[in-house]
């Protein structure tokens, strides 16, 4: 064929993939007044997990899986603003590695709200001025975030979702690389670059602040500065991008947590977070851990945190593999339930990535 009519057949496949995505949303607009009715939540995790499973599953390519998961992103993202407008707050400012995750999980069609602490996040969702909260839990190379861990003590909400960020550092500028004086960033980001800064900016004075974006709107302004941050923020501060991927440890992650009032049905491959507190005796805590044992369910991950109302107190932070409806879980936090003196399940949600 020639060009001419290669694209005449590529525009008769845009009309059917108009006319189909259109029937989509309009079997999407059912679904949301069935869920009005039967007062269940617009967003379902365990829905979104199993679309993306089976389109990945059934996909002959060319298409990456990667690229495909994107387009579907802002498919079920526009299905979601059409349900109802929902509103995603989440640990600003804008460009920030949680707006980000955010950006993943939920797409670009639905309506965000940035935040300045994530006890403000919390807040937001319980109150019910945002549907859901987007807030960071861990990275790979820094550990917990503790601000995150002590805000489920006291909060009902539930863990909803998790997103697995690859934290990408990024050197950006409006002035060229040999011109720059001084390079803004937070602590963290200086101490996962510190390497690549060594070798190609050693002259340059480093300069901490508060987080990557507030770098970015230094080095917006500053003449022969730079900031090493998200690409977004090179977009949404109109930055030049200087280099890529500048960060020492190529396996630099963030999981970040969905939060939100619902709880999420059973996909088959999913992990519960719990805390609980344990009596202050010799091997209390290997007797908290006996049951999971006993019910062949592996731990992912524990961490403990002080519980601030009595002195050497302490709540322990775990995530299991299984959904607290299985029957194996189940009977594994009763047994942990009975020896304890508190237990709190946290949410199960899909493991997904």
């Amino acid at each position: 064929m020639d060009l001419q009519n290669l694209r005449r057949k590529i525009d008769r496949i845009d009309k059917k993939i108009i006319d189909l995505l259109n029937l989509r949303a309009k079997i999407s607009i059912e679904i949301a007044r069935l869920k009005r009715k039967t007062g269940k939540s617009i967003y379902a995790p365990d829905r979104e997990q199993e679309i993306l499973r089976r389109i990945l599953r059934i996909n002959r390519g060319p298409l990456s899986p990667r690229a495909l998961e994107a387009i579907y992103r802002e498919i079920m993202s526009y299905s979601l603003s059409l349900e109802r407008p929902l509103k995603i707050a989440y640990l600003g400012p804008e460009a920030s590695f949680t707006h980000l995750a955010a950006l993943k999980k939920f797409g670009s069609q639905v309506e965000y709200v940035s935040l300045e602490s994530i006890p403000d996040v919390f807040w937001e969702v319980e109150r019910d001025a945002a549907d859901y909260g987007v807030v960071p839990i861990e990275n790979s190379i820094e550990g917990a975030v503790s601000h995150t861990l002590d805000m489920f003590v006291d909060s009902e909400l539930k863990i909803c979702a998790q997103v697995i960020l690859d934290v990408a550092h990024n050197l950006l500028a409006k002035s060229p690389k040999d011109k720059i004086k001084k390079v803004y960033s937070n602590p963290q980001v200086f101490g996962q670059c510190r390497i690549w800064l060594k070798e190609n900016l050693a002259w340059a004075e480093k300069i901490e602040v508060s987080s990557t974006t507030r770098a970015a709107q230094i080095a917006a302004r500053e003449k022969n500065s730079a900031c090493i941050a998200s690409l977004l923020a090179a977009k949404v501060y109109k930055l030049k991008i200087l280099a890529k991927n500048i960060e020492d440890s190529p396996h630099n992650i963030t999981r970040f947590l969905v939060i939100g009032k619902s709880t999420v049905s059973p996909t088959g491959d999913d992990k519960t977070s719990i805390m609980f507190s344990i009596k202050d005796r010799v091997g209390a805590l290997h007797d908290m851990l006996v049951p999971f044992k006993k019910n062949g369910i592996n731990l992912t991950k524990i961490e403990s945190r002080p519980s601030k109302k009595k002195v050497w107190d302490y709540y322990f932070f775990v995530d299991l593999q299984g959904h607290q409806d299985e029957t194996h879980v189940k009977r594994a936090l009763q047994e942990l339930e009975n020896k304890c003196n508190f237990l709190k399940i946290l949410g199960s949600y899909p493991v997904g990535e």
